[in-house]
């Protein structure tokens, strides 16, 4: 009985701990918007620097150019497709957040993607394509 008192105090004593700490709603879907829009920035950058890079192979820049705005139109269409419902409504109160935490994800792997431009390791030795080696 003494254990089970014990434990009690202690569940309870966490939970008025993390409720100190919990956030609203809006809270938690303006800091997943900044999230992604500290992403989106930092894809800004690299993609500048790929440009940078390559500034000198018009034919690559031009390919580079349509695959970013390709790329856009697919992000839009993967957020569509997670959420395909008209009415955002639908998906209660964390749609924000949880949309800005897939914009999010999805931006971080077209960083990665588009960083194989700039550190010259393709995904294979033998097809590196337009990536200049680096080594």
């Amino acid at each position: 009985m003494k254990t089970c008192f014990i434990t009690f105090l202690i569940i309870l004593g966490i939970s008025i701990q993390n409720s100190a700490k919990a956030q609203t709603q809006t809270e938690m879907n303006m800091k997943a918007y900044s999230d992604y829009q500290k992403v989106d920035k930092q894809l800004g950058v690299v993609y500048q620097k790929v440009i940078k890079e390559y500034a000198s192979d018009n034919d690559f820049i031009e390919a580079l150019r349509a695959s970013e705005r390709l790329w856009i139109q697919f992000r839009d269409a993967e957020l569509k497709m997670k959420f395909p419902a008209k009415d955002t409504r639908y998906y209660g109160s964390m749609y924000p957040m949880c949309s800005s935490g897939y914009l999010e994800e999805l931006t971080a792997t077209r960083i990665n993607e588009l960083k194989k431009w700039l550190t010259g390791e393709p995904e294979s030795g033998a097809c590196p394509g337009s990536i200049k080696s680096k080594n």
